[in-house]
């Protein structure tokens, strides 16, 4: 099975913390930035902070790399956290702040420099867009509210992407969302599949907003949506096996999951993984191949990926 007919090429939540927020940026030439930007990331990660790279300008091989602190006390906190993060390297790179205040109305704003995202037949706009809903897609609301995960970012993108294809060749009756955040993917696959879907988040807000998600988009009945860390919940193991896991996470987290999600699949079962860059799809392969998952196709945007897998116990 190939992907021949894809298309073309962070879960604190902002309301959780009080603002403003504080902006750490360094600046490195290329592939220092994405070592400097992976150490971030992976320093991170448990505490929800994004992690970011630009290019300051085109070809110019000078990066970016900034990290969004939430709950720095203040300025010299953030650059505390940021220099303890990245150790013996921070001597190496000048660290500047921007104090952000992400409490200037986040939806709104969203409003008003976000636009409808179309990946395959899903379609996801904000409540300011209901009037731009195509007639034969699927639409999704999600409005960029205290998690991420609206269709805008490149890995959720993808990962519609892919399944709009998989969900051309076959239908699955027990799937898995991974670290749903907004429940924009466990939101697609209800209103395609009609099938119980569960989801699950370790932020009990991101949990709390899927909810609402999945009732605002008339699927409240069909998603399960549950706090879990991993695969560390009873409903996991009551539900498994799974013949659909879709995970949009980070690269650190696939890489470690890679073996308890493969003990819950069903013999032919296929996997989403998405939340890592170009660079990480090695070790994330190679973790899943160790567990009997071999490589069907990807999606890539922007340096992401998702990757497709199926599951190759027989």
């Amino acid at each position: 099975m190939g992907l021949a007919d894809l298309p073309p090429p962070l879960s604190r939540p902002f309301g959780e913390f009080a603002m403003p927020a504080v902006q750490v940026r360094l600046v490195a030439e290329g592939p220092e930035s994405e070592r400097l930007e992976r150490l971030l990331g992976e320093a991170f990660e448990l505490d929800g902070y994004p992690v970011t790279r630009e290019e300051t300008v085109a070809y110019s091989e000078i990066w970016t790399v900034d990290a969004l602190i939430f709950d720095a006390d203040d300025e010299a906190d953030a650059v505390a956290r940021v220099r303890e993060a990245l150790g013996a390297e921070a001597e190496d790179h000048a660290l500047t702040t921007t104090v952000l205040d992400l409490d200037a109305n986040w939806v709104a704003m969203s409003e008003e420099i976000r636009h409808p995202v179309a990946a395959g037949r899903f379609f996801v706009h904000g409540s300011h867009d209901r009037h731009r809903r195509p007639p034969n897609g699927v639409a999704i609301e999600i409005d960029a509210e205290m998690a991420f995960g609206t269709g805008h970012h490149a890995t959720t993108w993808a990962c519609l992407a892919a399944l709009d294809a998989l969900l051309k060749r076959r239908s699955y009756a027990r799937p898995l969302d991974l670290g749903t955040g907004t429940g924009v993917l466990a939101i697609a696959l209800a209103r395609v599949l009609h099938v119980p879907i569960v989801a699950t988040d370790i932020d009990p807000v991101a949990v709390a907003i899927a909810r609402a998600n999945a009732h605002l988009n008339g699927v409240g009945r069909e998603i399960r949506a549950v706090v879990a860390d991993g695969m560390k919940a009873r409903l996991l193991a009551e539900e498994a096996p799974y013949d659909l896991v879709v995970a949009n996470i980070l690269a650190g987290p696939l890489t470690r999951l890679a073996a308890p999600v493969a003990r819950s699949l069903s013999y032919d079962a296929t996997v989403v993984l998405s939340g890592l860059r170009t660079i990480e799809r090695g070790r994330v392969l190679a973790a899943w191949a160790a567990c009997g998952l071999h490589f069907v196709g990807e999606v890539e945007r922007d340096g992401w990926l998702a990757l497709v897998l199926a599951n190759g116990r027989r």
